[in-house]
């Protein structure tokens, strides 16, 4: 076996060690939650010693930093395509809506719950949390200035603020549903009706179009 071989396979193992770790951490983090997940639970969950979390990350919180990341990117990465196919905003909501179901069957909105919740007592979440919901936000944004860009909507929106209100939207949602089910799928329900009023405004012809950005022009400029 030459250097090179034994550094590589070296370096495979390493990165497999690693990956290990980061979905045992987030399965510790779904099924025991924040205030049982330490270095022993999380390297009994990956089946590897638990020395190598300090190997490979330095620290308990740096892990967990690692595995908000590495799960959120993971996660988004298999709805891209959806979003790319998007054509209206309420069928950007109805996509949601099943990102919903699907992530709350895979335990996501449990771990997300477990991360907001770590991030009052461990420094190192609140940021790492932050960045993976900026990941849903960056592809929102872009189906939202998409869009609304042929909409009387498109000259007054602001899709970076847009795709905030959104995801902070389906996070309160995901979050209130663990105490009012019914309250939730009312909540999701409603967004959707937001989606149809802007879906008929697509629908208006050009002189209706033309009557509603003069309106939003006149009440832009009162503000």
């Amino acid at each position: 076996m030459t250097p090179e071989t034994a550094k590589s396979q070296e370096t495979a193992k390493s990165q497999e060690t690693k990956t290990k770790l980061l979905e045992g951490a987030l399965r510790t983090l779904t099924e025991q939650g924040i205030a049982k997940t330490s270095a022993r639970t999380v390297a009994a969950a990956a089946g590897v010693n638990q020395a190598l979390v300090f190997y490979h990350f330095g620290s308990v919180d740096e892990l967990l930093a690692a595995a908000c990341r590495y799960g959120a990117e993971r996660s988004v990465s298999r709805y891209r395509d959806r979003f790319s196919a998007v054509a209206s905003l309420s069928e950007l909501l109805t996509v949601g809506r099943e990102i919903h179901e699907q992530e709350r069957a895979g335990g996501q909105v449990m771990l997300l719950g477990q991360l907001l919740a770590g991030a009052r007592t461990h420094e190192t979440l609140g940021p790492a949390t932050a960045a993976g919901l900026d990941l849903w936000i960056v592809e929102i944004e872009r189906v939202l200035a998409r869009v609304l860009a042929d909409t009387p909507l498109g000259e007054f929106a602001d899709p970076a603020g847009l795709a905030r209100a959104v995801a902070a939207s389906f996070v309160g949602i995901e979050l209130y549903e663990g105490v009012d089910g019914a309250g939730a799928a009312s909540a999701l329900d409603a967004l959707e009706q937001l989606g149809l009023l802007v879906g008929a405004l697509e629908e208006l012809g050009p002189v209706a179009q033309r009557a509603v950005r003069q309106y939003l022009r006149r009440a832009s400029s009162k503000r």
